[in-house]
């Protein structure tokens, strides 16, 4: 028996073979057909998540045209300069040092010079810009071209001075200026040994220990009359800024006792805005002449015709009274009046005489500085010069003499023979009640419990 076997066919691709039966032809030509088409057309499903038809669109032309992502866009509004340049706008704070220029902080900053001589040539406020002081603070604000914007000065914690560059490429200047809070404070203290050192103890500082010793200079020498017992108590102002003291205002009202009498004074500032001090009743705590002419020092040789000379070894009159402090220490007029000589002689060293009126002259001599010239008018209190040893001196002193129609008088006692100043006019009175009896009341209620304690400690 023969084995026979169907002859194999062998198919290529992409054609049927010639004996496929037709009925199957069809059937994988509508399968192809359906494949393709389900590879190259994507569902509806599909199609809306690929590209989502704007609600306001009908027609297949208008999403054609349509991007994939709709951003609209609206006009952008103009911009004036000075906002334009803050977006590229930057700043340097610089402080000023020891024998620092202005020329030399433009170079730090790294602003050219012709940016510095246009801001100067600006005015004259610019021009101060000239004399800067160490620990001043400036801000320099340019824009990406290196073009000075502002420049602001920070002279202190309040004063600050700013310069702007305008649209017409000017610079305009404008002062701003912060204003501390102020707080009434209160301190008092025993003496016993010193002003200074009681002052230090209670909390004062040294310029306010100094202030209400030049209350009180006309009636208490600070130098001479100070006993172990003494007490005062005074209210001042305290200056915040941002919660953080600042420093003192000025004393508001005082009470000082010196030798078992009591001495009061208030602060007063009349309708022309000038600030002086008072006794409770109007009367001004400012004599003719302040009892000495520096602050608060020794007393090294008293006024005396029959003293022993300390370089001679004879006996001479010593028409004055000399004070001992330290070298360079300020020397001031103890009262209105004209200098009538300033110069050196070799006894006297350094001098300046002052003539106040037709009766009196001071004299102040071994200065080591003179800072006022012959025929110069000097005020109460302004420096005349410095201490010094210069001309017969064994070492740093003033010699201070006090002459009434040509005779030499004591310094530590005429003073308090020579009127005071004015008293506060009558037609300001009812003024002057109003504003200081306040204060004076303050100081009494914070006074009494606070030397009652300080008797219980001593």
């Amino acid at each position: 028996m023969q084995n026979h076997r169907k002859p194999t066919s062998r198919v290529r691709i992409g054609a049927l073979p010639k004996h496929f039966p037709r009925v199957h032809a069809f059937t994988a030509s509508a399968a192809a057909c359906v494949l393709v088409l389900a590879i190259f057309i994507p569902t509806p499903d599909v199609e809306a998540r690929r590209m989502p038809l704007p609600v306001n669109l009908t027609s297949a032309e208008e999403v054609v045209e349509q991007p994939e992502k709709v951003v609209p866009l609206t006009p952008r509004k103009a911009i004036p300069l000075a906002a334009a340049a803050t977006e590229a706008i930057q700043s340097l704070s610089l402080t000023v040092r020891n024998g620092d220029t202005l020329s030399d902080l433009f170079k730090r900053a790294k602003i050219s010079a012709g940016e510095m001589y246009q801001l100067l040539g600006s005015g004259s406020e610019a021009k101060k810009l000239a004399r800067l002081n160490p620990g001043e603070e400036l801000t320099f604000t340019v824009d990406t071209d290196g073009k000075l914007q502002r420049l602001a000065l920070q002279k202190d914690r309040l004063s600050q001075v700013r310069f702007t560059r305008d649209a017409q490429s000017q610079f305009q200047h404008d002062l701003v200026q912060r204003e501390p809070d102020s707080h009434p404070a209160y301190r008092q203290a025993l003496i016993d040994s010193s002003l200074f050192v009681a002052g230090s103890d209670a909390g004062l500082s040294d310029s306010l220990i100094m202030e209400m010793a030049d209350v009180f200079s006309s009636d208490i020498d600070f130098a001479l009359d100070i006993r172990k017992g003494d007490n005062f108590s005074v209210m001042f102002e305290e200056k915040f800024l941002d919660g953080e003291k600042i420093g003192n205002g000025p004393i508001l009202a005082v009470s000082f006792t010196n030798q078992g009498q009591t001495y009061n004074a208030v602060r007063y500032v009349d309708g022309n805005g000038d600030a002086n001090y008072y006794t409770p009743d109007g009367k001004s705590m400012r004599k003719a002449f302040i009892r000495t002419p520096l602050d608060i020092v020794r007393i090294s040789s008293h006024f005396n015709p029959r003293r022993l000379h300390p370089v001679f070894k004879s006996r001479r009159p010593h028409n004055g009274t000399d004070y001992a402090a330290p070298r360079g220490t300020p020397v001031y007029s103890t009262g209105d009046g004209r200098v009538i000589a300033s110069g050196y002689s070799k006894a006297n060293g350094n001098y300046v005489f002052i003539r106040h009126g037709e009766r009196y002259v001071t004299r102040y001599l071994h200065l080591t500085k003179r800072k006022v010239k012959k025929g110069q008018r000097v005020k109460q209190r302004q420096i005349i010069g410095t201490v010094g040893s210069t001309g017969y001196a064994t070492g740093p002193h003033l010699h201070y003499e006090f002459l009434l129609d040509g005779r030499h008088r004591n310094p530590a006692t005429i003073v308090r023979k020579l009127p005071k100043a004015k008293s506060v006019p009558s037609s300001e009175m009812t003024r002057f009640k109003n504003q200081t009896q306040p204060l004076l009341a303050k100081l009494e209620n914070y006074q009494g419990p606070a030397l009652a304690k300080l008797d219980d400690d001593n």
